[in-house]
């Protein structure tokens, strides 16, 4: 009983087990940003292409509203569907129509309705406690209002629960009324061995392999994994940290035993999808389109609250630039699509009736490097450096696509993406930044499934990715406002093609080859040298038609 009483004080009090981190390996981007301004092809320099928006959209980007809006954004659990996606969706909205989308005209606001296969869910509270005897509850997680940090212990689609029983740290250790909390992934096949041994409930303290403190700290040993589960789950299911998994383990030694006990409350409802989409009609080929999307759903600050406030503050300024004659309106209109990632691109290019010429996916846009390791990115389009990936080329630990040859269909969006990069960081001074070959995973990957030219904005490795330290206090409001107007400046620059353009984008493709085809033959691989001098051939013959006047027929 004393020692349970002196355990009880010790665990009350805000102490934890540690664990040394060790030196991570340092990102590849992380390195060659230490001595370059973008790791990656240079481009030629001018104030064509996304050179004529960059100082105007980085000017009228109102850095504080962006920040307030992904505050906002980030106290809720936004998932598919649910109560804190919607209110997201209604707040975005009002901001844009504030800016006169909607209202003015040439500038359009509607949403999209969809049936949605399973119900909404919305988390309303859970806890994890471990019971000594003689203690109080010891609570190790808990979240009773959307915006707590361990709301994301809660995967969706997880049930309702309210269960009691011996702790089971591992599946051999399961009997009839045990609670299993284990290092294995949350899985189909873990819930299904562990419910057929008579586990009450389940949950996991799995995280990415690259969830680690970059700094070579411990904050990563509280990071609890979002995830979801299969719809129509019935075992209760739920994530703890590395932390309680720690603890846990080591209550465990000293007890012999351990009761443990899980609630989970949420909410199902059958409400309709809603996507959100607002428009700039061109002035000159208002039929063709250049869409951005930007997804609400994923429970994050960075993950992406930064990438809708961004989007939309950008939204903004355009819209502000052009009603005080500072910025023209561009020749093709632009779409700003806020939905559910991936499902919100299939939903607009189905509902739309213009022809969408290039995609942007503005996805993670505000991490700080500092707080999270992450690195202001680039994602290309399929093309031979996700065949043959050499420097300066680098994946990022997301890891490689699946290409083939097949998937190389030569376009400029890269091109223009990496001009847009350079101009931000002339007008701020510096800025260090990089990209990655194709890896996919965000919206780009639906334009390119219909054959539409796209590429992602994004900040990564992030160690607090897809967990729930992934909060505002991580966010470098400095580098929204960077990517955000880099984001933007490509849209209007691929919205908005001059025949001036086109000099400078060939230059900047031909500094492209010189230095792909040196890579290729520095480690001697003539079948690199041939996919890259057949691709910059068709991403020049592409320039030569993008940046060509609109003939009388257009």
């Amino acid at each position: 009983m004393m020692r349970n009483s002196i355990l009880c004080a010790v665990l009350a009090a805000p102490l934890y087990l540690s664990a040394d981190a060790g030196e991570p390996e340092a990102s590849p981007h992380a390195v060659l940003l230490e001595t370059a301004d973008h790791a990656g092809p240079t481009v030629a320099p001018g104030e064509s292409g996304p050179a004529r928006f960059a100082a105007a959209l980085h000017r009228g980007f109102r850095t504080d509203r962006a920040m307030d809006l992904a505050s906002y954004i980030d106290g809720y659990y936004r998932t598919p569907g649910g109560e804190g996606y919607d209110k997201v969706l209604d707040r975005v909205a009002r901001e844009l129509g504030t800016a006169g989308y909607g209202d003015a005209e040439g500038f359009s606001l509607r949403f999209i309705e969809t049936p949605m296969i399973t119900p909404a869910w919305t988390p309303r509270s859970g806890s994890f406690e471990v019971h000594l005897p003689g203690c109080p509850p010891l609570p190790l997680h808990r979240f009773r209002h959307a915006s707590d940090t361990d709301r994301v212990m809660l995967p969706i689609h997880a049930p309702s629960a309210d269960v009691r029983g011996p702790l089971a740290l591992s599946l051999d250790d399961v009997v009839e009324g045990s609670i299993l909390v284990t290092t294995d992934d949350l899985n189909r096949r873990t819930i299904d061995a562990a419910r057929r041994k008579g586990a009450v409930a389940v949950l996991s303290s799995a995280v990415f392999d690259f969830t680690v403190d970059p700094t070579g700290g411990d904050r990563h040993l509280d990071a609890i994994q979002f995830q979801s589960v299969a719809a129509g789950t019935e075992t209760p299911v739920g994530k703890v940290s590395r932390r309680t998994q720690q603890l846990l383990a080591g209550l465990l030694q000293i007890q012999g035993s351990l009761e443990v006990s899980f609630r989970a409350e949420v909410s199902l409802e059958v409400r309709p999808l809603r996507t959100l989409v607002a428009e700039v009609v061109g002035s000159e080929r208002p039929d063709e389109c250049v869409a951005v999307v930007s997804h609400v759903q994923e429970p994050g600050a960075g993950d992406n609250a930064s990438g809708v406030a961004g989007l939309c503050e950008s939204a903004g300024a355009l819209a502000r630039a052009i009603r005080t004659g500072e910025l023209e309106r561009p020749s093709r209109s632009l779409a700003f699509v806020f939905g559910d990632e991936m499902r919100q691109s299939a939903i607009f290019l189905k509902d739309t009736s213009r022809t969408v010429v290039a995609g942007i996916s503005a996805d993670m846009l505000g991490q700080s490097t500092a707080a999270t390791g992450a690195v202001p990115l680039l994602e290309r389009t399929p093309d031979p450096g996700a065949l043959h990936t050499l420097p300066p080329d680098a994946h990022t630990a997301w890891g490689a696509g699946n290409v083939t040859a097949e998937d190389l269909v030569p376009n400029g969006v890269a091109v223009v993406a990496r001009c847009a990069l350079r101009d931000v960081a002339g007008v701020e001074g510096a800025w260090k930044t990089a990209e990655n070959p194709w890896e996919g995973g965000s919206d780009h990957d639906v334009f390119i499934s219909y054959d539409i030219p796209a590429v992602l904005f994004w900040h990564f490795t992030d160690f607090t990715y897809h967990t729930g330290l992934d909060r505002m206090e991580m966010l470098d409001s400095a580098e929204l406002r960077r990517m955000s107007t880099a984001v933007m400046s490509c849209a209007l620059a691929l919205a908005d093609p001059k025949p001036a353009d086109l000099e400078r984008y060939r230059g900047s493709l031909e500094l492209e080859r010189e230095m792909r085809v040196a890579s290729a033959r520095a480690v001697g691989s003539t079948e690199a040298e041939t996919l890259w001098n057949t691709w910059c051939d068709g991403v020049g013959a592409w320039f030569d038609d993008f940046c060509a006047a609109p003939s009388e027929d257009d």
